[in-house]
């Protein structure tokens, strides 16, 4: 999936998605309504065994018969009932699943920086129980919808028919009034049921925060506040979510009401028909069986109706999420590039985040050619992460501040761009698989030889040997069971996999001891010759090879040279040498 690709609405999604699938939505609501229409004989067939009893017309052999009929119509009920069922259910699930996954990548559409404003527990919240309220209302709610409107009409029918016209039409009177409560008290459970799931994506948020905190409430014996914090969410979502109860329990509760009146006005009024003979007793019980099934749908239609109301309400929160659109795109008319070398070129006068109320950098302008290596140093907050993460539009730059190849990045194509990067970050992040997976995420299908090589380069091969399943070694979540320095050297290691264009190693060699650092220097002097290579260290040891250093501070780049030539000129990088000499960090 490109930059560019249209995100749909959710309610768009699921019109079309059923509609690409109407002939099998059709076969499955078609089996329903015939296994509704089945059922209904049901009632006939007990009424008109009660009659023939009565009048004691019945032998053995009428009753096996009778017998009979009431077994090929459970079966058949069942049979055609089960296959509409299965077939909305399974369409149902794959609507699920697609749902799950457009909207997985149209997170990875947006930008960075709408990352900074939303949590991921919040948006875990979102995937897991908003796509599934859908599903649920897609498949269980639409079979159940369908049941229960075709069993209402065919019961509705089969009462006009076989018993009596007058005594359906005023014992559904109380029925009517269905409608209007269904109107009035329905926009009351959809409101709740969004509040409701607003506060599960606040304690799915805190979770996330305080497992990923974990070692830090441990050492601090934070745990009782933590779980303070954890209650006081928790009794919010209860509280929410016992208004939807009460909401809910309401709405249940008319129904059994409304149905009571019913069965009162047909014993009533069904009795005085069948006292002055005006229908057959069994024409009575076969109407107060039909009225039971009446009631049925109407109940069932009642868990419809608030399960449509929640869906609808997380089809609300799915569309907020869906109308984030990326800020970060393809040019209109990418520039075709055939090959990327390496040269870049920065004039950026001023770049600001949009949540931050000054400029992170200012009156930045160098060069760095292929085959040279650029060191970043300076304090921290200088802005040294935020100038690399322009180069492949992590964040966007302003037009004509930033080119590659004389290109500005904003003309590339992103695919064209981000391949030519490798980039390791400084906590050299690791998804929670294998070593060989991690390692070899940068290559589709790489080599054991490739991966060990690659390890090899970035000083990790003796670790990867001690491990007991090697490459194949789970690192758990976040490499959680790997150290610092082996989390930065697996990212390097996948870097040099790459074999990009262009490095950017963002202090990533904070973690590691001196002599596993020059050895990872001399690797990438000896395997990245004629390519681009970008160092920040704040451990100055790590740039001091480097053909061009910048000193960043507050966001400007206020000297720039060698390593010799910073040092003769006895200025900030100049005393940043003298206070890690004087920490015993040689540089």
């Amino acid at each position: 999936m490109t930059e560019r690709t249209k995100v749909q609405d959710p309610k768009h999604l699921l019109r079309d998605y059923m509609w690409a699938h109407k002939w099998l939505y059709a076969f499955g609501f078609l089996c329903i309504v015939v296994s509704e229409f089945v059922s209904v004989q049901f009632p006939n067939i007990i009424g008109q065994f009660t009659d023939r009893l009565q009048a004691h017309q019945l032998t053995m052999a009428g009753v096996l018969h009778y017998v009979g009929l009431l077994f090929i119509v459970g079966a058949g009920y069942v049979v055609l009932y089960g296959f509409g069922q299965m077939s909305n259910g399974r369409l149902g699930r794959i609507f699920e699943y697609q749902l799950r996954k457009r909207l997985f990548e149209h997170w990875e559409l947006l930008p960075t920086a709408y990352f900074r404003k939303r949590s991921i527990g919040d948006l875990l919240n979102h995937a897991m129980t908003d796509v599934q309220t859908v599903r649920e209302a897609l498949s269980q709610g639409l079979n159940i919808l369908t049941n229960a409107l075709f069993l209402l009409a065919a019961a509705l029918v089969m009462t006009f028919r076989t018993v009596s016209v007058k005594l359906t039409l005023v014992s559904i009177i109380p029925l009517l009034f269905l409608p209007v409560f269904i109107i009035w008290w329905g926009p009351k459970i959809r409101d709740s049921s969004r509040r409701a799931q607003e506060a599960l994506s606040d304690m799915a948020e805190l979770t996330e925060e305080s497992l990923t905190a974990i070692r830090l409430i441990k050492a601090t014996a934070n745990e009782d506040v933590e779980a303070l914090r954890f209650t006081r969410r928790v009794d919010e979502i209860v509280r929410r979510q016992m208004g939807v109860f009460r909401k809910t329990a309401m709405f249940q509760s008319v129904i059994p009401f409304l149905g009571s009146l019913s069965f009162a006005i047909a014993l009533l009024y069904g009795g005085y028909l069948t006292i002055t003979r005006q229908i057959q007793l069994g024409g009575f019980v076969a109407f107060t069986l039909y009225l039971g099934m009446i009631m049925q749908p109407l109940q069932q239609l009642g868990f419809v109706f608030n399960n449509f109301q929640r869906a609808s309400a997380s089809l609300l929160r799915l569309g907020v999420l869906f109308s984030e659109l990326p800020s970060i795109t393809d040019p209109e008319h990418p520039i075709e590039v055939q090959t990327i070398e390496g040269a870049i070129e920065v004039r950026l006068p001023s770049f600001q985040y949009e949540d931050a109320d000054v400029p992170t950098l200012q009156d930045v302008a160098f060069s760095v050619q292929p085959g040279q290596t650029l060191g970043i140093v300076g304090r921290t907050g200088a802005g040294k992460t935020t100038l690399v993460n322009l180069f492949p539009r992590i964040f966007d730059p302003p037009p004509g501040t930033v080119f590659i190849d004389g290109h500005d990045v904003r003309d590339l194509a992103l695919v064209t761009l981000r391949e030519a990067i490798a980039y390791v970050p400084q906590d050299g992040f690791l998804f929670s698989t294998t070593i060989r997976e991690n390692i070899g995420f940068s290559k589709e299908h790489p080599t054991d030889e490739e991966l060990l090589e690659a390890a090899r380069h970035a000083s990790f091969l003796e670790e990867i040997e001690t491990f007991p399943d090697g490459l194949d070694t789970v690192v758990g979540e976040r490499g959680v069971s790997l150290s610092g320095g082996q989390k930065q050297r697996a990212a390097i290691a996948r870097a040099f996999l790459k074999n990009a264009p262009i490095l950017i190693l963002d202090d990533s060699l904070s973690a590691v001891d001196m002599n596993t650092e020059k050895r990872i220097i001399a690797s990438i002097d000896r395997l990245r010759k004629g390519k681009t290579n970008i160092i920040i260290a704040h451990r100055l040891s790590a740039v001091r090879h480097a053909d061009q250093i910048i000193v960043l501070d507050g966001g400007r780049v206020v000297e720039r040279g060698t390593h010799e030539s910073l040092l003769a000129a006895g200025g900030i990088y100049a005393s940043m040498v003298a206070l890690q000499a004087g920490e015993g960090v040689t540089a």
